[in-house]
């Protein structure tokens, strides 16, 4: 039956149909956001999926570029693999709701949100993690929703909730905000060095919002809610749980107290065999390979326990580190020779190498999504290779965690940057960890800082990033550790990972997954305070100490660039028909070169000379003749009465009336002028039509 719900969100209406598409879908939606249209479906497979130790949750955001009246620009003509910003949408539906299913549900879910129509001001990522929480409420699925989210900006010190496209040019803060009507679920953001404190009123702000939705769907959730459906519980056997720790914690206990990672994965391994074969001895092999899964999950529920045990009770950590320390840090810069900027920034075990490329303006990214992005001028990839974590895997192309993380370190560097006009490259950082024991994407943002800074790329501050973890209290959100400084342990078995990147000035992107089912203001406030202590060291007592400031000069094996700026009806006559004027210079010169729509050239070359050589062609192509001015050209044809000449200037040429070729009389053009002649001229009339005259007898022979 279908049936409509309608409420306002940032004084705009938000509408959410079900009963009238998809039926045979568990739970399906449309969100009408203003003319942003989203269609949500939701299923769930009717029997678990055997074999594996997590929940199986895929989540989709379809951009359909139908939506927006686009033809896709690909060969076939159809939309391909998801854009970058798609994959970032689906992550940022999927950590919200991810903590809310049962522990111990093992069913696939598969949530597809796909984008119908798309008006800008309306954003239709909102409208999909609003839509995906209706869905899954109103469904048979087991979820603990619902949730909600809102974007934030910031104008003028003034916080906007789910701004406009006009205001999100203006913002000084891109925040995606989602949360429960009591906690705060996950936060996305960019920013342009905001301070933690008003980070967190925008946080607070964008919740009132939240509460509002969260309710919404609650009441229609009351009214049309299917009844949960039952499923097989993959909770481990609580007798095998009992046995396993009251026989080995303290041995657990001791196995993981180790700072070297691969010591204590060993330890843990050498422990678990001894669990299972103890557990042959009491009962019997057949029994030990039935109860084979329960023995693993009892096994790593008892790790997870001392981990956080040790955390929360003893304040100690299994590296033997303090609640606040940070792992030993170094960086170095110019590790590779002939790269343009290069940066090795090592933070315990992990380790990672950053590349930074300048290129053309034309050779930055060209985007086809949804939104009124076109191009992309800086690009950080992230590159996660198996044997950073010592394991024997064949290369894959970037999945969806790495183009999550290396989207972090580049939205944590673009407030930073100069502007086009100041710096007129396109730049590419890559990141390749090298080493793995957590926070890969913050040392990433840390070695991009330092390689950008070793390219000399101009920096308006370095920027450090610094991860945060929790472990709670379950019975108490206000009891609480906080972590600085997480290792990779710490991240699998605690409550958060708070990822926040910035300078010294304030932040510029926080990513923050949990675990549980949302964090408090006071969590948040405490997270902000210790990652602005932490990056204010990184930075102070690491980064600066290996290199202060950018380097004056680009490296030697860099494009340098020449720029000039033409007349907007000159660019015609500087490209020639066919693009000959243009390619003619470069073929003369061996340059490069970007001409923008307002007549901004640039001339990339690594010989300064050649490129002045070709700044000094197009200034010819492009100066205007003038009445009385004198110019070097080369003669094209003769006729009885005289020559033309061409100018080279566009183009242009003009006629030396035999008259005006010497002062001596002659008789034939030919007996003084042949073709290919090069000819000091100076021009003496121009008519209506545009033709030119010349003279050549009032010139000196020089």
């Amino acid at each position: 039956m279908f049936k409509s719900y309608e409420t306002e969100l940032a004084g705009r209406k938000l509408v959410i149909e079900t009963g009238k598409i998809a039926g045979l879908a568990n739970g399906s939606v449309v969100v009408r956001y203003g003319d942003t249209v989203v269609m949500v479906n939701v299923t769930a497979s009717k029997e678990p999926r055997e074999g594996i130790d997590f929940f199986p949750l895929s989540v989709d955001y379809e951009e359909k570029l139908y939506a927006v009246g686009k033809i896709p620009g690909s060969f076939v003509k159809r939309e391909g693999k998801p854009s970058d910003k798609a994959i970032l949408t689906s992550r940022a539906i999927d950590r919200p709701l991810r903590p809310l299913f049962p522990k111990d549900f093992r069913n696939d879910v598969v949530i597809v949100a796909t984008v119908l129509c798309v008006e800008q001001d309306n954003s239709p990522e909102v409208a999909a993690m609003i839509g995906a929480s209706a869905a899954l409420s109103i469904s048979d699925i087991p979820f603990g929703g619902p949730t909600a989210a809102v974007n934030v900006g910031l104008i003028d010190d003034n916080i906007i909730i789910n701004p406009t496209e006009e205001q999100r040019e203006k913002s000084d803060l891109t925040l995606t905000v989602a949360g429960t009507e009591k906690k705060i679920a996950m936060i996305e953001a960019g920013a342009n060095e905001v301070p933690e404190k008003t980070m967190l009123k925008a946080i607070k702000e964008g919740h009132k919002e939240i509460k509002k939705i969260c309710k919404f769907i609650s009441k229609i959730k009351k009214e049309i809610g299917k009844p949960k459906m039952e499923y097989v519980s993959f909770k481990a056997d609580e007798e095998i749980c009992k046995w396993v720790e009251e026989n080995f914690k303290e041995e657990m206990k001791k196995s993981l107290q180790e700072k070297d990672k691969e010591t204590r994965d060993n330890n843990i391994s050498v422990l678990s065999e001894k669990i299972v074969n103890k557990y042959i001895e009491k009962e019997n092999e057949e029994k030990a390979e039935e109860q084979k899964s329960n023995l693993s999950e009892a096994i790593h529920l008892l790790e997870k326990k001392c981990v956080r045990e040790m955390i929360f009770i003893d304040h100690k950590r299994v590296d033997g580190r303090k609640i606040d320390e940070i792992r030993p840090l170094s960086c170095e810069v110019g590790v590779l020779p002939r790269t343009h900027g290069s940066a090795l920034f090592t933070r315990g075990q992990t380790q990672v190498l950053s590349v930074a490329t300048l290129g053309m303006i034309s050779e930055e990214q060209t985007l086809d999504g949804i939104d009124t992005e076109e191009t992309k001028r800086y690009m950080h990839h992230y590159n996660f290779p198996s044997y950073s974590v010592g394991e024997a895997r064949p290369p894959r192309g970037p999945g969806r965690r790495e183009v999550g993380h290396g989207a972090l370190a580049e939205k944590a560097l673009v407030p930073v940057l100069p502007s086009k006009e100041e710096f007129p490259y396109s730049i590419r950082v890559v990141s390749e960890v090298l080493s793995s024991n957590g926070s890969t994407s913050q040392a990433s943002i840390c070695g991009s800082t330092l390689c950008l800074m070793d390219a000399g790329v101009p920096i308006k501050r370095p920027v450090a990033g610094i991860s945060t973890g929790l472990v709670t209290n379950p019975e108490d959100e206000n009891d609480y550790v906080m972590l600085t400084d997480i290792q990779g342990i710490e991240d699998f078995f605690g409550d958060m990972d708070f990822k926040v990147g910035g300078t010294k000035k304030g932040i510029t992107a926080i990513q923050v997954d949990i675990k549980v089912d949302g964090l408090s203001y006071n969590v948040i406030k405490d997270a902000f305070e210790r990652t602005k202590n932490a990056r204010n060291y990184i930075l102070d007592e690491i980064m600066l100490k290996q290199i202060k400031e950018p380097r004056e000069e680009i490296s030697k094996y860099a494009p340098r660039i020449v720029n000039t700026k033409i007349k907007v009806e000159k660019i015609k006559d500087v490209i020639g028909p066919g693009g000959k004027m243009i390619n003619k210079i470069i073929d003369d010169t061996g340059v490069k070169i970007d001409i923008e729509e307002d007549g901004q050239v640039y001339i990339y070359s690594a010989d300064s000379k050649k490129a002045q050589k070709a700044l000094e062609m197009i200034e010819d192509i492009v100066r205007d003749v003038e009445i009385g001015g004198i110019y070097y050209g080369t003669v094209i044809k003769t006729a009885p009465f005289g020559a033309f000449i061409d100018l080279g200037i566009a183009g242009k040429e003009g006629l030396v009336h035999i008259s005006k070729i010497s002062k001596e009389r002659i008789k034939r053009v030919e007996d003084v002028l042949h073709i290919g002649d090069k000819v000091t001229v100076k021009v003496i009339a121009i008519d209506e039509e545009g033709k030119i005259d010349l003279t050549m007898k009032d010139l000196t022979k020089n």
